[in-house]
């Protein structure tokens, strides 16, 4: 059985025009499926009228407790459940969830190499059984939140790219998984300037001459690490597309860079 694990970034979550356009695609896409979302701007804003300052290393942010406390209240709370609720109102029946419900995605707390993520997760585990009940039993969606949990109880800030990476690999030992990274570009771009230039197709090959070009850099790196190493891991297919494509690129194949062998 088919099954699209679909990650949005946060630009897709904070424009609220795009989000609506994004859920209705998501709903119509045929196979059963799970969406994991990013944070976006507002657990910086939040955390600003807070006076708790936002510190960023390479595009990650630096978790410490006020931090934790503050992208746990927009994480699993304000975005989580407004996508619910958003997807409930078109039909859909999901449920938000962190990783800490139900156990289901146990991380262990970053280890202080040169830099102090602080209370930021790398995943360790994956319970699979537990997710494709919901789907089986129920046919519920699943919508997670980027936080996971350790064994010591406290939650953890975690990469969405990663997490979804790690839904879809634990996933694909049921399923033929799909996995799709939408944001606001429509695939990868041979020119970065031009919003049309997309990559139909991308192997590993052609992956280090563009990077060795210049062409793919800074943020899209390791967004195409975690597509090739979920292609290893098991993932049938890996897309990256814009989030209004989402439906021509999963169900018609039409849109978005398919990344691949």
């Amino acid at each position: 059985m088919k099954l699209t694990v679909i990650k949005i970034g946060g630009n897709v979550v904070d424009n609220q025009e795009l989000c609506s356009q994004f859920l209705q695609d998501f709903v119509a896409i045929d196979s059963p499926k799970i969406l994991v979302h990013g944070g976006g701007k507002i657990a910086t804003q939040i955390a600003e009228k807070l006076g708790i300052e936002t510190v960023m290393v390479e595009g990650r942010r630096i978790t410490d407790k006020a931090t934790l406390d503050v992208v746990t209240m927009v994480y699993g709370g304000l975005v989580n459940k407004n996508l619910v609720a958003k997807l409930q109102s078109i039909g859909t029946n999901a449920i938000g969830l962190t990783g800490a419900d139900g156990g289901v995605i146990l991380s262990k707390k970053r280890p202080v190499a040169t830099i102090d993520y602080g209370f930021v997760g790398d995943i360790e585990k994956v319970d699979n059984a537990f997710i494709t009940s919901m789907l089986d039993n129920n046919n519920i969606v699943p919508v997670f939140a980027p936080l996971t949990y350790c064994k010591e109880g406290d939650l953890l800030n975690t990469n969405a790219d990663t997490q979804a990476q790690a839904i879809a690999v634990a996933m694909s030992q049921e399923f033929e998984v799909s996995l799709v990274y939408c944001f606001e570009k429509k695939g990868v771009l041979s020119n970065p300037e031009n919003d049309d230039s997309v990559i139909e197709h991308l192997n590993p090959e052609k992956y280090e001459k563009y990077k060795s070009e210049g062409v793919i850099y800074q943020g899209m790196i390791p967004k195409l690490d975690n597509a090739f190493k979920a292609l290893k891991d098991g993932v049938k297919q890996v897309i990256i597309c814009h989030a209004a494509e989402v439906k021509q690129a999963v169900n018609e194949g039409i849109a978005g860079t398919k990344i691949g062998f």
